[in-house]
């Protein structure tokens, strides 16, 4: 048998490091409806933010190295500071192709954005690291970009906080700073953030376009396995695994939010062995 069409069977491999990954399986469940997909959060050494690089590093090849051992066919990493820190360094020691989520979102905001004036918003790590910063004027070196941490919104997003008055009021507070930008576009830098994409949307200027990082993500992720003769030929409904590094009952409360469905039984893994 062609190895290439045997492969077209093989899982595609999420990780992140613990919950906000999931707003980019689910963007995934929707492009790619027949794709079996694994997700592993590593729930034990969240967040992986305030890490250092070769920390990080460490932790993504690990969870890597786990997704691998499913037999996996394509690896999404959808951790913004993994993506920043570590996707280059992966892509070098693995021959298996993956995506991240900073280069799509990038790609997407230059697309949309006449002006050349783009917003970014993150948590502290993914701002400081300056990935987005990289990425876009990369893509063009003219580019004007205004960055802000928004690092509460993480909170807001787990806490299921979504439709508060506390929640418009400090979003209110962040984004203010945006507003005298003229920006014409804003990447949601954090795969938490689309879970408060209306909140933010009522915020900000109404001709600002938001550019959704995990919708994004899937779409080039669609694009690769269709580029690469992997994407998967059946029409049957596909299998979902997740699994986690600590607390999967936690987990599977607060991931069953983030999906907007039902998660079936989530199984521990011991990361460090890997």
């Amino acid at each position: 048998m062609n190895p290439r069409i045997n492969n077209r069977n093989k899982a595609i491999g999420i990780f992140d490091s613990g919950l906000g990954g999931l707003t980019v399986a689910r963007e995934v469940f929707k492009k790619l409806p027949h794709e079996d997909i694994i997700y592993f959060g590593d729930t034990a050494r969240t967040p992986y933010g305030p890490r250092s690089a070769d920390i990080v590093k460490k932790f993504s090849r690990q969870d890597v190295n786990f997704l691998l051992s499913k037999n996996i066919k394509f690896v999404v990493v959808a951790c913004n500071t993994a993506s920043a820190f570590a996707l280059d360094y992966l892509k070098k020691i693995y021959n298996i192709p993956m995506i991240g989520v900073v280069k799509p979102g990038s790609e997407a905001a230059v697309r949309v954005s006449p002006s050349g004036k783009i917003g970014v918003i993150g948590t502290q790590g993914t701002i400081k690291s300056n990935s987005y910063q990289k990425a876009l004027l990369k893509l063009d070196p003219k580019l004007k970009i205004s960055a802000l941490p928004c690092p509460l919104f993480v909170a807001i997003a787990e806490e299921g906080y979504i439709n508060k008055p506390a929640t418009k009021l400090i979003a209110e507070d962040y984004l203010k700073g945006l507003k005298n930008k003229n920006i014409d576009s804003l990447i949601l830098g954090c795969t938490h953030y689309p879970l408060l994409k209306k909140v933010i949307a009522n915020t900000v200027r109404p001709k600002i376009k938001l550019i959704d990082s995990a919708e994004q993500t899937a779409i080039a992720v669609k694009t690769e396995l269709e580029r690469l003769d992997l994407a998967n030929p059946k029409k049957t409904a596909a299998k979902k695994s997740f699994y986690v590094s600590d607390s999967p009952d936690k987990f599977k409360k607060l991931g069953e939010r983030f999906l907007g469905k039902k998660i079936g039984r989530v199984r521990l893994v011991d990361i460090n062995a890997y």
